[in-house]
């Protein structure tokens, strides 16, 4: 299927997030971002609301950094922030149609943030080692085109099937194992080396290759983006619960607000960031 812009019958997108910084932590590495933009200009958006599609594209990330002292933090921040500002020139690109253009914006994009992360740990003693991760969903009418490193995770669930899958594949070892059947799920979660990244962006690594993909999205459609903090806690078959069929009780606080709050009271282990999009 061409991934050039299509007819969808999806009007509009609403949006959650919430991050906290668990039980743990005394600062919160994790940041996210929501924001629309078209060629001239780039516009925050508030950490919930709703917005109709058309005449503008949306952006949602999230990231989650690492290295010493506060550097984390601050990474996080540099590679959400610099999305504000290199993306706005693709807009005209994204208006005719991206074709498999795509790929090489997002590309793009996420070897800035590396090059930047990189001049930073390279040039101060305090910012030696940072990294981050980068999950991040650009939605254009129809089609939501995404890009991820690391282990800030990006799933899909359609309407019309049903279900939970994860786009985005961890960049752990762990990952791989689980990736090709060798562990089960929970097996995973257990595994002594889960959070040991083979990729992030800057952390000293030569070479940023992102996984980049593209998903043709319909009404009552969701997306989450959520860092580890969220899947420590929970399954994905916990995730689709909370998401699609939240008890009473639960129903109603936001799908955000439902997802951290059951991470924390499982895990809580580490900083916690949940970034919910439904399609209308």
């Amino acid at each position: 299927m061409s991934e050039a812009r299509r007819i969808s019958s999806a009007n509009a997108l609403r949006w959650y997030g919430v991050t906290d910084c668990g039980k743990v932590r005394k600062n919160n590495e994790d940041a996210f971002l929501c924001l629309q933009f078209d060629a001239q200009e780039v516009r925050y958006m508030g950490r919930f609301g709703e917005q109709a599609i058309g005449s503008v594209d949306f952006v949602f990330a999230v990231s989650d950094g690492m290295g010493g002292a506060r550097a984390g933090e601050f990474a996080s921040r540099i590679a959400v922030e610099k999305i504000t500002r290199l993306l706005p020139p693709t807009f005209r690109q994204s208006a005719v149609g991206l074709e498999s253009g795509f790929a090489d914006v997002l590309a793009e994009l996420f070897d800035e943030v590396h090059r930047a992360l990189m001049y930073l740990g390279g040039s101060y003693e305090e910012c030696a080692g940072m990294g981050a991760t980068l999950s991040l969903c650009w939605f254009t009418p129809g089609w939501m085109y995404f890009a991820h490193i690391g282990d800030t995770r990006i799933y899909y669930l359609p309407a019309a099937e049903g279900g939970i899958r994860q786009l985005s594949h961890d960049d752990t070892y762990v990952g791989w194992l689980q990736r090709n059947g060798k562990i089960n799920e929970r097996e995973a979660r257990n595994h002594p080396q889960r959070n040991r990244l083979q990729k992030a962006l800057g952390a000293g690594n030569q070479f940023v290759d992102p996984q980049v993909g593209a998903v043709a999205y319909e009404p009552r459609d969701q997306f989450l983006i959520c860092s580890d903090g969220v899947t420590e806690g929970l399954y994905d078959d916990q995730l689709l619960e909370r998401l699609r069929t939240p008890d009473p009780a639960e129903a109603v606080k936001t799908p955000a607000i439902r997802l951290v709050e059951a991470a924390l009271e499982r895990s809580g282990r580490d900083n916690t960031t949940a970034l919910v999009i439904e399609v209308l």
